[in-house]
């Protein structure tokens, strides 16, 4: 964590940088009477930094879609980004307990409950849920209070899902806990059990550790198990 010493050392050498940034101008293409001072402290960084769970899951997810080309993808509440970039290449459908107002070619937004999916039993051949579940029935997202709100989603996702189909589930994995009100963390066995009449083909995981691992292809329950809070993203099928 940053101290106020550092960050007071990190505006000085900002603003170092302006100094010398203007003394180069010559002449200006920009009116520097308008400068606004706006500093964004702790991006001189080695690497670039990024959110492993966000980056990594829509990928996986990304890169199966890929594979097997579905004439159109239903996702539920999953990443907005994951969705926007997928529609470039398959028509999608993005549902959502609080809309989202995109207006993109090829994709279309709606309203729905995960609770009551708005399709016939055995209609959709391809559908996504990623980092949704672990929040269904703890009223963070205005939805009501369920303890058992996150089973009944996954009962609606198998139940929707057509024969044959593909389902794309991604939630947080570890030591089996509560942590109100933002989420859930399972246990590999609890995903597979809850999800015992579909066919798992892949597990993919992001470590608690994912820095020299990154993405991990067909990772074991064994290291799943080991995880605080990682990143399981399994791919049923029915």
């Amino acid at each position: 964590m940053k101290t106020k010493v550092q960050d007071r050392k990190a505006l000085q050498e900002i603003k170092a940088d302006y100094l010398a940034f203007k003394k180069q101008s010559g002449t200006a293409r920009f009116d520097h009477s308008q400068d606004k001072w706006l500093p964004y402290v702790g991006d001189k960084t080695t690497l670039t930094p990024f959110e492993p769970h966000y980056t990594y899951h829509p990928a996986w997810a990304a890169r199966i879609i890929a594979k097997i080309k579905p004439h159109k993808h239903v996702d539920i509440s999953s990443s907005l980004r994951f969705c926007t970039m997928i529609s470039a290449f398959v028509p999608t459908d993005f549902y959502d307990f609080r809309p989202a107002n995109l207006k993109l070619s090829n994709l279309n937004c709606r309203q729905a409950n995960l609770l009551n999916l708005p399709f016939a039993n055995n209609s959709v051949p391809s559908l996504s849920c990623m980092h949704t579940i672990e929040h269904i029935g703890l009223g963070r997202y205005g939805d009501e209070i369920d303890y058992n709100g996150d089973l009944k989603a996954m009962n609606e996702l198998v139940r929707v899902l057509a024969k044959d189909g593909h389902l794309l589930i991604v939630v947080p994995i570890g030591k089996p806990r509560l942590e109100f009100n933002a989420h859930r963390i399972y246990s590999y066995d609890q995903i597979t059990s809850y999800f015992k009449d579909l066919h798992l083909k892949e597990f993919s995981l992001i470590p608690d550790d994912f820095e020299p691992f990154g993405l991990i292809e067909n990772a074991s329950k064994e290291f799943a198990d080991q995880q605080y809070w990682g990143c399981g993203c399994f791919w049923f099928s029915k």
